[in-house]
């Protein structure tokens, strides 16, 4: 397995780009540790895929390095990295078995028909394909086909890194829980550097023990999952995880004194630089109705089983909070608390608040 080093990554797919805009991927930095667990996260056309086929050698970037172990490997062709790829689709031989299949990257190596036989069999009970082993891959249906491709990638244990590009996209809904889980538990076991390419939070969040959040080829911000959830270090981040996403909201403010729609509101601590433009955040998981507050009168309850989801007007602002138990009906008029040490205010997007000791 290998440290994946990206070093002052850029890539345009122009002939010559001008500025930022014409860059897929925007100056990327990255450390991934040898035998980790790593998700890139973020919406279609974020550069997530750039960023993989860069990786794996079926894109020479722009500019900057790529290096496996302080190698650089910024040149080589996929297969002198030593790599296994699993794309969106499956990638498998129709004509040949499931026990030919996940053999054949073995077989290609001249890996010992004893060692072949003994992976194929750790695969085929990780993805409970036993079965299935001497069925043509062209009976299977598509999931199953997905899940050969992934123990496909899987089969060696000899590669610098694997890499899942939206492996879980055909997979049927029900199985999406029961593959993310036997991934995680596989990587428990080897330990192998694996990345996982998706814009699913779900699949990243309980896949990987550090998430890159990319959003238009930039990196947002890097973090376990509990603390892109807990600590949002960009607007953007707080929206996209989560269910129903952080709430940003307009504010002003004035010598270190925010207020939204007219009311002052306490921040989780003192505020840093000035100008710009200016949005308060608080996830609905921190928004709280009380008996005093802010005023705000029901738009919509959503009961979603454990919880429902309360959206309430604060003026001509919607703000969402999640409420345990009794929850309040459409129309009836409230007073929100925002948690003091879960808000926080934001400048032109990133994050702009101190931790109070």
């Amino acid at each position: 397995m290998a440290k994946i080093t990206l070093s002052n990554l850029k890539h345009s797919y122009m002939p010559n780009p001008k500025g930022a805009e014409d860059y897929a991927l925007k100056e990327i930095d990255l450390d991934w540790e040898d035998g980790g667990a790593y998700a890139l996260l973020g919406p279609s056309g974020c550069g997530k895929s750039t960023l993989l086929n860069i990786i794996s050698g079926l894109l020479t970037p722009s500019e900057g390095k790529i290096l496996f172990d302080d190698r650089d490997v910024t040149d080589l062709p996929p297969d002198q990295r030593n790599i296994a790829q699993v794309f969106q689709f499956p990638v498998i031989y129709d004509t040949m078995t499931v026990r030919e299949n996940l053999a054949f990257p073995l077989r290609n190596r001249k890996v010992p028909e004893a060692r072949i036989a003994e992976r194929v069999a750790d695969i085929a009970a990780m993805l409970e394909v036993q079965e299935m082993l001497d069925v043509r891959a062209s009976h299977l249906s598509p999931d199953n086909k997905q899940k050969i491709s992934m123990g496909r990638g899987l089969v060696r244990d000899d590669v610098n890194v694997v890499m899942f590009d939206e492996p879980l996209t055909v997979i049927d809904p029900h199985l999406k829980w029961k593959l993310r889980s036997k991934l995680k538990e596989l990587h428990q076991r080897v330990r192998a550097t694996m990345i996982y390419v998706t814009h699913d939070q779900t699949e990243a969040l309980t896949f990987a023990d550090q998430v890159v959040v990319m959003q238009d080829g930039e990196v947002v911000q890097i973090g376990t999952p509990v603390e892109l959830f807990e600590r949002p270090q960009h607007t953007f981040v707080g929206h996209f995880i989560g269910s129903p996403g952080m709430n940003v909201l307009p504010v002003s403010e004035n010598g270190g004194r925010v207020t939204f729609e007219g009311h002052s509101v306490a921040l989780e601590g003192a505020v840093s630089g000035q100008g710009g433009s200016t949005e308060l955040g608080i996830r609905p998981e921190f928004v709280s109705i009380a008996d005093a507050g802010l005023e705000a009168r029901v738009r919509k309850v959503s009961d979603v089983g454990r919880h429902s989801v309360v959206e309430a007007m604060v003026g001509d602002t919607a703000v969402k909070a999640i409420i345990e138990g009794a929850a309040p009906e459409q129309g009836a008029a409230v007073h929100l608390n925002f948690a003091q040490a879960q808000t926080r205010l934001y400048r032109d997007g990133w994050i702009a608040t101190e931790v109070s000791p």
